[in-house]
């Protein structure tokens, strides 16, 4: 959807603009999903256990109270969100122009937090049991309503207002409502057995929220310290000039989509370790981590060739002028996002590992090294110690990327991770 959203807002009069404001918009939305992602790495986690362990009445509780508490963050989230949409984009170095065509974008998205938790908890919930079918034409579903309304509410087509940014935002929130309420249905009918949904209010169950964000927890600071790296990068970028930071929205787009068969894996190996786990079968999570981790690299690496080959042509999809500044800055970022990923598909493999086993707490830590100690300070010193600009803070990432992956392959190999997950099972 954030790809598409960039790509029709290529198209405006102000798209340079556009780009930059949207880019530290959606910086910002990530950033404010870490309250939501210590819950859904937590329930993810647990459903996997319970239905590996063959346990309905958990499984169909841990649905309840998760929503219930999804609700509840995605509002206090969402109340958040428009109260700093300006401030927090100034803060990230946006001029006052671009600070609030990003507003325009950002208020209405943080309006819709909410759908767009629930859409992210009952996926991941449906990935938890093994069904990732149904998930996935919802998934399509919704992103062609979201291409139509776009297409119409950006740039004035099919007989809607032309809204620009805003409108970008309401299509955008539109189909994640109804992506929850097409999830709704689903489990209302019992179309995944075991599975069902009531619509009655129930008291939030206190022990088994707290269960929930201690394993969810360190997930959830491990998207805050990701996130403040992206975010740090995006304010040196703004310090180096607008064009820049426009490149750099087109790239992460193309690097979200291209990471996408990668973070399906990672997230099919969180569910399938935690399954395994729940049935106490270390040797079965072994050979799923070991099945991940190749496909994941062979993937990603040949993903990495394609984007390095093709870059110059993808950045026509956002409509950028052959042979601008624009193009030839986003082209270089592409191509070095191309060196990061057979790196980053060793970490999301073993992210995977880590997080179906619930081993969350070591995943930070290598995060917290790599990120804060390694690929800021790197981004600092090639950016600006070194004068390579641009270039310099890009080259942090596939730098960061591989000390991650160095990090998190050496604590692989010790399966302290098989012992977390097993102990975890007997604990709930």
């Amino acid at each position: 959807m954030l790809g598409v959203d960039s790509a029709l807002c290529g198209r405006l009069p102000y798209a340079e603009q556009a780009l930059a404001a949207m880019g530290n918009a959606i910086q910002v939305i990530f950033l404010l999903m870490v309250a939501m992602l210590g819950l859904l790495v937590g329930t993810v986690a647990l459903v996997a256990r319970a239905y590996g362990g063959g346990d309905t009445t958990r499984l169909n509780h841990l649905l309840v109270q998760s929503t219930q508490l999804t609700v509840l963050v995605g509002t206090v989230v969402a109340l958040i969100g428009v109260a700093i949409a300006e401030p927090i984009l100034l803060a990230l170095g946006s001029t006052p122009e671009a600070a609030a065509i990003g507003a325009d974008y950002l208020r209405p998205m943080m309006l819709g937090t909410p759908f767009f938790y629930l859409t992210l908890l009952y996926a991941g919930i449906m990935r938890g049991v093994g069904n990732t079918r149904i998930p996935f034409l919802i998934a399509l579903g919704a992103n062609l309503i979201n291409a139509v309304l776009n297409y119409g509410l950006i740039l004035g087509n099919l007989g809607l207002p032309a809204l620009g940014v805003r409108g970008s935002a309401i299509g955008t929130v539109t189909a994640q409502f109804l992506s929850v309420v097409a999830f709704v249905i689903v489990m209302r009918r019992g179309a995944i057995p075991n599975l069902y949904l009531p619509l009655q209010v129930r008291r939030i169950d206190r022990p088994l929220a707290t269960e929930l964000y201690r394993i969810g927890w360190p997930a959830a600071i491990d998207l805050l310290v990701l996130n403040a790296g992206f975010l740090t990068a995006i304010a040196m970028l703004g310090r180096i000039s607008e064009t820049t930071v426009a490149a750099h929205n087109i790239g992460l787009r193309v690097q979200a989509l291209a990471f996408v068969p990668g973070l399906g894996i990672g997230q099919a190996t969180g569910a399938m370790i935690g399954q395994a786990l729940g049935g106490a079968n270390v040797e079965r999570a072994r050979a799923v981590a070991r099945a991940s981790l190749v496909l994941c690299f062979t993937i990603m690496t040949v993903l990495a060739i394609a984007i390095f080959l093709a870059a110059a042509p993808l950045t026509w999809i956002f409509d950028v002028a052959p042979g601008s500044t624009l193009e030839g800055y986003a082209v270089e970022w592409m191509k070095i996002l191309g060196y990061a990923m057979p790196p980053a598909a060793i970490n999301i493999a073993l992210i995977g590992v880590l997080q179906g086993a619930g081993a969350t707490r070591t995943s930070l830590r290598i995060n917290i090294w790599s990120t804060l100690a390694i690929q800021v300070p790197l981004a600092l010193l090639l950016g600006f110690g070194f004068g390579l600009g641009e270039i310099g803070v890009w080259w942090s990432f596939p730098l960061g990327f591989l000390a991650k992956a160095a990090m998190i392959y050496v604590s692989f190999k010790r399966e302290r991770w098989a012992i977390t997950g097993v102990r975890i099972k007997q604990m709930v």
